[in-house]
């Protein structure tokens, strides 16, 4: 096996979250000194990626989030979840959820946008998901008194296994159209 192959593989498994190729190019040229393409690199994580298809692997390489990542694959998620769940020390509130899934369809929004949204103050939820790095401060609004940004965090999309935010389930598929009257035009 070749020794730039078991670079890459360490680099995917010691990152926190999924590691771009750009990131793993860089690594690599300071280490080796020497360039590496793109497809190159990219050769590598395909052969890494069969190697953990095996059987006698319980983990897989994923593409996610623009990056690599290794996974437990879905025959051990039971397990694994029972584990998460004695680990975690509370699950996220409805009102930090409510708040998490406003942040993430209008992926750049100010507390005072979500708390009119919702209705009441979203201080504390604000703060939990900031905690849990599941939204960042993506800058500040043009606005008057020049408020926060918030957006999902990549660990978000690690989280939920997307690569982009146009990914999410579009509103209109949660929709419940058995109240309505008459006929739908399309």
């Amino acid at each position: 096996m070749d020794q730039t192959e078991l670079y890459i593989e360490a680099l995917i498994f010691s990152s926190e979250q999924s590691i771009r190729v750009e990131e793993i190019i860089y690594c690599l040229q300071s280490v080796f000194e020497k360039d590496f393409t793109k497809d190159e690199v990219e050769g590598y994580i395909r052969k890494i990626a069969d190697k953990y298809r095996d059987e006698k692997f319980a983990i897989e390489l994923v593409h996610v989030s623009n990056g690599y990542q290794f996974l437990t694959k879905k025959a051990y998620h039971a397990v694994v979840n029972l584990l998460q769940v004695q680990r975690s020390k509370k699950k996220l509130s409805p009102a930090a959820l409510e708040t998490l899934a406003i942040i993430a369809y209008k992926q750049q929004v100010t507390k005072l946008e979500i708390e009119q949204i919702r209705g009441v103050n979203s201080e504390y939820s604000i703060q939990k998901l900031l905690e849990k790095d599941l939204i960042a401060i993506a800058g500040k609004s043009d606005t008057v008194g020049r408020p926060i940004l918030y957006s999902p965090s990549q660990q978000f999309m690690d989280y939920f296994g997307i690569n982009s935010l146009s990914e999410l389930p579009q509103i209109k598929e949660f929709m419940d159209n058995s109240a309505s009257i008459g006929e739908q035009s399309e």
